[in-house]
């Protein structure tokens, strides 16, 4: 009996999920046990033969053994049984839905905006230099949000990805926007405001322009982020040695505001995701349908502040500023090509290329140029910005990704 016992105890240390169904109490002479399911201990311990005989014992002892050995099996398979399988997703809410649906209509408010800044600017001058900051920092608060520390590493982890499209932000837009204001032969303060424009950093409508082109959301957002952080010392450095011969450019000026209106918001947003996460899981739900609004917002008030000079020199900002994001759109698009990545990840890329901030080239040539014409180039690329990027993105959600399209950014 001795012998029988250790063999039983040995079974349930090394096979906790074995279940009384297969320990049979029908059988007092032989009992066969299921073939050990955790190996590795099996190396360790002493081996367990498959077979367990009582030859020696009564068909009722047999029975008690079992019946005890069965209780202590299932006491050990609650504490360490294997985890269930996670729950099927549930379905989105009729709320989540609506949501959703407002915020890919987000071409539409654009082009709502922009003819009520036109058409009646005071329904959005409102929004004027110390508001629009606010809303601007607010709509960096709201990416800073979606973010962790975890993402950041996945930036140190995947930096070839995110630096291709750091490098078409900082280096092929810069150098586009300054060839085209030489070409054209632009006025000076017309030339610094495409300049300072080109040299932005990517904007959180970018993110909603890559999910609806079935774009990597993930990477989207994480380049956004580096350029955001890369701004407080490329936007005014950039600016300085391309437009500083046009204008005099107050650099240390253009790197704090950059600092106090993007940074700082986005670096609380992600301490908050961090530390306080219960709540803003709560707050991220509303996000993305307030971040269409703000963005809205912040195209409609530009075009409505310079409304009379768009309506007297328009046609000569049409054609410079809609370059500008054309070939962006398509040199981001090529540059991913060259590097061998995916459709989805060049399409991600494509679409951070030709979408910048442009309401923070706004913000800046306002706090920073004297000349308010400076501004206006900004003001109508918030347009193009918003219309181009969100009819990119149209057309490519309508043309499905390769079914061989592989993920560049791995988790």
């Amino acid at each position: 009996m001795a012998s029988s016992t250790a063999c039983v105890s040995r079974v349930n240390v090394f096979n906790p999920l074995v279940q009384g169904n297969v320990l049979s109490s029908r059988c007092p002479s032989t009992v066969r046990l299921a073939a050990p399911a955790f190996r590795p201990s099996l190396r360790a311990s002493a081996p367990v033969t498959p077979r367990c005989s009582f030859e020696d014992s009564s068909s009722s002892a047999a029975s008690k053994l079992v019946k005890r050995s069965t209780s202590s099996i299932v006491a050990q398979a609650a504490e360490g049984a294997a985890p269930a399988p996670a729950a099927p997703a549930a379905e989105p809410t009729a709320l989540k839905k609506f949501i959703e649906t407002l915020t890919t209509l987000f071409p539409l408010w654009v082009i709502l905006g922009t003819c009520i800044g036109l058409v009646k600017p005071s329904a959005v001058t409102w929004l004027q230099t110390d508001l629009f900051t606010y809303a601007l920092g607010f709509l960096m608060l709201s990416m800073g949000l979606t973010l962790t520390f975890e993402d950041f590493r996945r930036c140190l982890r995947n930096p070839w990805t995110v630096g291709v499209g750091f490098l078409a932000q900082y280096c092929i837009k810069p150098l586009l926007g300054y060839a085209i204001s030489l070409a054209l032969k632009l006025p000076a303060p017309l030339a610094t405001g495409l300049i300072l424009v080109s040299c932005c950093p990517g904007g959180q409508a970018s993110n909603v322009a890559t999910y609806i082109s079935r774009g990597n959301v993930a990477l989207s957002v994480l380049m956004t982020t580096a350029s955001t952080i890369g701004a407080i010392f490329m936007t005014p450095f950039l600016t300085k040695i391309l437009a500083g011969q046009l204008v005099p450019v107050d650099a240390k000026g253009l790197a704090l505001s950059t600092f106090q209106v993007v940074l700082v918001p986005t670096i609380c947003g992600v301490l908050a995701n961090e530390f306080f996460n219960d709540i803003t899981k709560k707050i991220t739900f509303f996000t993305p349908l307030v971040g269409v609004v703000l963005t809205t917002l912040l195209c409609a008030s530009p075009i409505g502040q310079v409304s009379e000079v768009l309506k007297a020199q328009g046609a000569q900002l049409i054609l410079p500023v809609a370059a500008l994001h054309v070939f962006a759109f398509a040199l981001g698009y090529f540059l991913s090509k060259v590097f061998n990545f995916s459709e989805s990840t060049s399409r991600t890329i494509s679409i951070e290329t030709g979408m910048q901030s442009s309401a923070l080239g706004f913000l800046l040539a306002q706090k920073h140029f004297s000349n308010p014409l400076v501004a206006v180039p900004s003001a109508v690329s918030v347009v193009f910005m918003a219309l181009g990027g969100s009819a990119l993105a149209v057309f490519w959600r309508n043309n499905p990704l390769p079914k061989d399209d592989k993920d560049d950014f791995k988790k």
